[in-house]
Parts: C-alpha cells; structure tokens; sequence
C-alpha cells in the first residue's frame, strides 16, 4: 500500500472515531503537525505508530490495509470484542449485546425511512485527556455543572435519568453483562451515540452508570467503544466519569436545599445584625442550634440518597466532597449503612433504591422508541409487513403484536 493510501486509512479511522488530529497526537505521542503529514502521505508510519493507532482507533493492523469502508457495520462489532475483554467468555451476553446495537441501528434506519435526518447530539467538550486525579475530578464536576445549565434542571433531582439521554438523542438500555461490568458507551456510524448498563445492578446503581456513561459520551466522544469495569476503575478518565456522575445526580445547590429542609447543614453558632425600623438602627444577635442538632446521621443520609436515587454510599462520599462531613463522619456514616438501609425499609422506600428492575423494564425505553418508529414507517409505506415482524421480534413483542397495533393504527 502506498503511503497516501494509509495516510487516508489512518484519517478515515480518525475521523469515525471523532477525534481531531490534535487528540490522535497526544494519545500516540508525537506533535500535531506529525499526524498532519501522515494523513497527507509525506510521512511514513512506524510498525509501533502502527500499532498505536490501530489501538487507539480499536480496530486491528490488518484492517488499515484492506478495501473496506471505515463505517461498515463490522467494525463496531470487532471494536466491541477487542474492548470488551472476557465478553468471548459468555457467548449469552454477548449475543444480547450485539442483539441490541441491531435494533439502534434499525431506530437509525427507521429514522432516515421517516425523513428524521441525523439525531441530534448533546454537545462535546474538548477537555482533553485527564494527567492527574484533581484534573479528572474538576473537569468532571465542571461538565456535569455546565450540561445541568444547558437542560436546564437546576438543582432538581432527575427522576428517570435514561429518559433524559433518550431526549438527548442517546439509544440507552439496560442489559444482562457480565457482572463486573457496570456500563458500555458506544459510538459509531450507524448508530450515532448509545449507552448500556448492567441490567442486573439495582436501580441506584443503574441510575449512577447512566449518569457514568453519559460522561463519556459529552467528554471521551473520540473512543468508539469505552467499557465501565472493575478492571479499568483506576483510569483516569473513569474517575472523571464518577466526578461527573456524583455532581450531575447531586448538584451542590441540590444538596444544600434538602439539608436545609432536614434541619441540617447550618452551624452551630450564627452572628445576626436585626434592623430596627424604631430607631435607625441595628441591635446584634447570636443565634445556636441546640446542641448536636446540626450533626448529619445515618437517617439523613438515607433520605438524601432517596432524594437524588442514589446509594446510601454514593451520598455519604459527595456529602464528603461538598465539606458538609468530616473524614471521621464520613466513616461513621459507612459504618451505619444498615440502619439507613432498615429506616428506608421501614419507611417503604428501600425498594426505590435496591431493587433489581423486572426483565419487562430493562429496554423500555428502546423498546418504546423503535416500536413508535417501526408503526410510523409501516403507516406511510416505507416497510413492509415482513419487515414489521421482524422488527417486532427484535424487540421482543408477541408473536404479530406489533403488526396488529400497527394495522389499527393505518386505519
């Protein structure tokens, strides 16, 4: 192969993956104007810079040298078995997995049929990759600051944080992965942007992994596949994604509100200065709660976790974050996890927290928009009674279910 031939390779793979020329350079360790001149063919490729690229676009060396078209559906498969390490090991899930990337890309399809054009996209913030912890946190809480002001939620909590990326343009779904395995962010071609979480995790949890993988997508928009695991937690731009998770569910300003309701957060002592209209002037006051009113206790915690539908441990580590506990009250609080735990039980609201979702409420949201779609297209034409079916089964309606909704719906 010619040098321009792989300098146009290597810029076909780039751009799929959305990156600049300037994140390709940092990531393969070389200055921009190197990445310029290798993509133009007036600079040839090391086997390690080879290597290296193939990496970074996760894709294999073999694939830079063959006829093929970057965006052929294949790839995001074989980016998936290269990402997913262990996913070969269980052959189920890995049906499922690539089961549900089938059915975005028939949303995709049905979309174009509609005349829908491209999705819309939340934006994606150029921070860069992360070089230390302070660094992944800042920009993490910063993103998740910003992203509330552009959807305009303030200092609410979310109530269904899946239905959120869903307006956003995301496909989201839930699914049956490997148990260390918390969350995938996908991105391709075809499908545009997707996120899936462990549909085995309970509610908080799957709540916190929306949250996780929704960082990636606003700020690791250059990767095609990145994997949320026990294995990779220590990678910077995974510690990025929890600052972010932590701050989007539980906005500083959120926080103080629901302290402030509890009778919580103030100090123990306040100094007032009180107008009075009489004569002009002021008089001074010093105000004290009662002794250890303002301590935050377990039962606190449970409430506040309720709140944001976080774990009792998520909100014990972000009411750490924000200074409203010390690193002592923060063991504490951990130590007391079952008695939050029991006070939500008794108070039937444990369940909002911790229990797994039925297998009915796994996709619901994918499920809800590709039917919509499918209905719609068989209504104006654009697929036939075959292609229904088929698309029936691929979300799981009975038998000719979806057909027969659909033929009511042509009436």
């Amino acid at each position: 192969m010619k040098q321009t031939e792989l300098g146009q390779k290597l810029r076909e793979a780039r751009e799929l993956c959305g990156m600049s020329q300037l994140m390709a350079a940092e990531a393969i360790g070389v200055p921009r104007t190197a990445i310029t001149q290798i993509e133009a063919g007036n600079r040839s490729v090391s086997t390690l810079e080879l290597s290296k690229f193939a990496e970074l676009f996760q894709v294999t060396i073999s694939r830079f040298f063959d006829d093929r078209p970057f965006d052929a559906d294949e790839d995001l498969v074989v980016a998936l078995h290269r990402s997913v390490r262990g996913l070969e090991d269980h052959p189920a899930i890995q049906a499922q997995v690539e089961a549900c990337v089938k059915v975005f890309r028939q949303g995709v399809q049905l979309e174009r049929m509609l005349g829908q054009g491209e999705r819309a996209m939340p934006p994606s913030y150029d921070v860069g990759i992360p070089r230390t912890i302070r660094e992944a946190i800042t920009d993490g809480e910063r993103t998740a600051r910003y992203e509330r002001q552009r959807l305009g939620i303030g200092s609410a909590p979310i109530p269904d944080v899946s239905e959120l990326l869903v307006s956003q343009g995301i496909w989201a779904s839930g699914l049956a992965l490997p148990d260390e395995m918390s969350g995938l962010f996908l991105q391709h071609s075809s499908i545009g942007l997707g996120i899936l979480v462990n549909a085995h995790h309970v509610r908080a949890r799957k709540r916190f992994s929306y949250a996780h993988e929704y960082a990636h997508a606003l700020m690791d928009r250059q990767a095609r596949v990145q994997v949320s695991s026990v294995s990779n937690s220590s990678e910077l731009v995974e510690k990025r994604a929890n600052a972010f998770a932590a701050a989007f569910l539980m906005p500083p300003g959120g926080v103080d509100e629901i302290l402030i309701s509890l009778d919580k957060g103030r100090p123990s002592r306040s100094e007032q200065s009180i107008f009075d209209v009489a004569t002009g002037k002021a008089f001074d006051a010093e105000i004290r709660s009662v002794a250890r009113s303002q301590n935050i206790t377990y039962k606190d915690v449970a409430m506040i976790a309720h709140h944001f539908g976080v774990s009792y441990q998520a909100a014990v580590y972000r009411l750490k974050s924000l200074r409203h506990v010390s690193a002592a009250q923060l063991q504490e609080l951990l130590a007391d996890k079952d008695y939050g735990r029991d006070y939500l039980q008794a108070l039937g609201l444990l369940e909002d927290l911790e229990e797994p979702d039925d297998r009915k409420h796994w996709d619901r949201e994918l499920r809800s928009e590709v039917a919509h779609l499918a209905i719609e297209a068989y209504r104006q034409g654009e697929i036939s009674r075959g292609k229904l079916l088929e698309i029936g089964q691929s979300i799981q309606f009975e038998g000719d279910q979806l057909f027969v909704l659909a033929e009511a719906a042509s009436r």
